[in-house]
């Protein structure tokens, strides 16, 4: 009789376990957390989540990492990713940011609709594809070093980019975000965002001057003049000539003041 009532009160535990997260502000958990609070075996406890049917989603079929889905979000198929990328990275053991595009929308620059969320992390990462959610990992190896702040009035914990890191960034991934035109279109609203004192870190901690010409080139067209104006001070005087697009030639022109080979459509060629 008292093992029936001991299994009863077992029965609900995972229910009862993601009714807490929920009033406590969190969306995810690890299947360790469950285990660890509940007193439930690592089997009991799967069985009891699979028994929840979608109101829980694993992350990954190889991850031991789950998402409260709330009735508002079933049709998507997990919470937004905001709510619990900061926990996911937490539990990982990785330091992470969100970056690009997904950085400058949470800045205020939203010149298209995103169907994926950017995040950069220090090693390679598969994508998540979670209901209608992707997520796309970039890899920086100096993550550590590039400025963040925490996402202003959010939900949850959440690391971004700084507007002078996200430029930066914006620029040396043109290529794989809908090339360069896409990415002067992004910079353009965070433009009244940046310092100058900022930028020249950002530049100093890259330590990319190919890099650096393409965006003070951008920065010039942009009419951001004080800021092109920094960039071109950091650069070193014995510049190599680069493309504005990386490995196209052809018989584009040579902006002299930058050492850019202007071979994009986007900018006059």
């Amino acid at each position: 009789m008292k093992q029936s009532k001991s299994k009863s009160r077992m029965d609900g535990s995972a229910d009862a376990f993601i009714d807490q997260r929920l009033a406590s502000g969190r969306v995810a958990f690890p299947l360790a957390d469950l285990v660890k609070e509940t007193g439930l075996s690592v089997t009991a406890a799967r069985n009891q989540l699979l028994r929840l049917g979608n109101r829980v989603t694993r992350v990954s079929p190889r991850q031991q990492f789950f998402l409260i889905v709330s009735p508002e979000h079933r049709a998507v198929g997990a919470p937004p990713v905001a709510w619990w990328l900061h926990d996911y990275f937490q539990w990982l053991g990785h330091s992470y940011y969100l970056a690009l595009q997904s950085a400058a929308s949470s800045l205020g620059s939203n010149p298209q609709a995103l169907q994926v969320t950017q995040v950069m992390t220090r090693v390679p990462r598969r994508s998540l594809e979670i209901g209608r959610i992707r997520v796309h990992f970039f890899v920086k190896r100096t993550l550590e070093q590039t400025p963040t702040q925490p996402l202003a009035n959010a939900f949850a914990p959440l690391q971004v980019s700084t507007p002078e890191a996200t430029t930066f960034d914006l620029i040396r991934y043109a290529a794989r975000i809908g090339g360069i035109g896409r990415a002067a279109e992004t910079i353009a609203p965070l433009l009244p965002l940046m310092r100058p004192a900022e930028l020249r870190r950002v530049l100093k901690i890259e330590d990319e001057p190919a890099t650096a010409q393409r965006l003070g080139f951008v920065l010039e067209n942009l009419k951001a003049t004080s800021l092109a104006k920094v960039v071109q001070d950091w650069l070193p005087s014995d510049l190599v000539l680069v493309p504005l697009l990386p490995g196209l030639r052809g018989d584009a022109p040579e902006i002299k003041r930058w050492r850019i080979l202007n071979n994009a459509v986007e900018f006059g060629r």
